[in-house]
């Protein structure tokens, strides 16, 4: 593939994303489309977490990566982000960030990013979300520099949420990918071409 593509990078949560769940949906709809594959689903471990995540990225490059993160898989992507010493050229280059699990259960708050990600992400809270009250994911969508969207009464954003086939989720995914998209026209764009848009 083209150093250029634009993909899609399914990072799950704790357990793992079944075959109901709308990640694993998702992912049927790209052809090019990678999941993030944990040795251990049921330990909450953020950085060997972030490390599969870094693992991943080397073994498909290359290419310009959405990333899709749900629950705990939000804060081990955060952490990868971390962990790349704010780099200029990450292969992830848009992430949409769906109910995010509570650092602070986890005694991670720490080993998160506190400022804004090096590219443009969105994220998804719930107002009855148990795993994380959405005060907090609105104050987390501010410090990463996220568009917080307010999903209203939507559990944890689970197949016992209601969500498998999500096609708001799909949207939001396809803006991300268009906006990569039209980036890089702009970015090889002969002037003559620009001139016309003056």
């Amino acid at each position: 593939m083209s150093a250029h593509a634009v993909r899609v990078l399914v990072v799950p949560g704790l357990h793992g994303s079944g075959p109901d769940h709308w990640q694993s949906w998702l992912q049927g709809h790209y052809r090019h489309a990678v999941r993030v594959e944990q040795d251990d689903w049921a330990t909450p471990d953020v950085d060997r977490w972030a490390e599969r995540i870094a693992a991943t990225l080397r073994r498909h490059k290359p290419a310009r990566w959405v990333a899709v993160a749900h629950s705990f898989g939000c804060l081990a992507l955060a952490r990868y982000v971390s962990r790349q010493g704010r780099a200029q050229h990450l292969p992830v280059r848009a992430a949409v960030l769906v109910a995010p699990a509570e650092p602070d259960k986890f005694g991670i708050s720490g080993l998160l990013p506190s400022s804004p990600l090096p590219f443009g992400s969105v994220l998804v809270g719930s107002r009855n979300d148990p795993w994380m009250r959405l005060d907090r994911a609105r104050e987390w969508a501010g410090y990463w520099g996220s568009q917080f969207i307010d999903l209203g009464h939507a559990g944890h954003v689970n197949p016992a949420s209601g969500f498998g086939p999500w096609p708001g989720g799909k949207a939001l995914v396809e803006r991300r990918i268009q906006l990569l998209q039209r980036e890089r026209r702009f970015e090889q764009a002969h002037a003559t071409e620009l001139s016309f848009a003056i």
